[in-house]
């Protein structure tokens, strides 16, 4: 099955990129208390965190969107795929990310930045993540789910990015 989308794997810093949404790993509470989502608070600013909180708690598999903030991303998408008690479990991954694309769609949003979801606190490898987010785009596309036109996945290692680019790589050929 085709996956019309065009896929990226960039390193270096997502709040950065003109998309129009970034999809983050988030937790259950949406507070933004890791690295990279901190990074993001700093440059969209506090009423991003603020707006996050007043949805939560959301359970593990799911998202929530909120504002941009002062990025050039109109929105930010939480995706809670890793609970409190740091269960790896690929279905509520892929829960999360299927959620995190069809509030994407909801709001017209086809331009999309992700960092790895699922790899905070090393629930996750690289090639794990990377793999079910692979499942998750051919799922929808033999679906006929809707699909961002283009995804950058923006990775902060050098063994991140390969993981994401053989991932590609691979759905890329079997799509063809």
């Amino acid at each position: 099955m085709a996956v019309p989308i065009e896929i990226d794997v960039w390193q270096g810093e997502i709040a950065e990129l003109e998309v129009d949404a970034i999809i983050v790993p988030a937790n259950e509470s949406l507070f933004m208390t890791n690295p990279l989502a901190q990074s993001i608070k700093r440059r969209a600013g506090e009423t991003v965190e603020r707006e996050a909180v007043a949805q939560s708690p959301v359970p593990p598999g799911s998202a929530a969107v909120t504002g941009g903030g002062n990025l050039a991303a109109s929105h930010i998408i939480h995706a809670v795929a890793v609970g409190h008690e740091l269960k790896q479990d690929r279905s509520v991954l892929a829960s999360a990310l299927n959620t995190a694309f069809d509030m994407a769609s909801h709001l017209g949003l086809k331009r999309i930045a992700m960092s790895p979801i699922g790899v905070e606190r090393g629930v996750f490898s690289a090639e794990e993540a990377a793999g079910v987010l692979a499942e998750v785009l051919v799922g929808r596309g033999a679906r006929g789910d809707a699909l961002p036109t283009s995804l950058v996945i923006v990775v902060a290692a050098a063994e991140q990015a390969t993981a994401y680019r053989s991932a590609s790589e691979a759905l890329q050929a079997a799509s063809r």
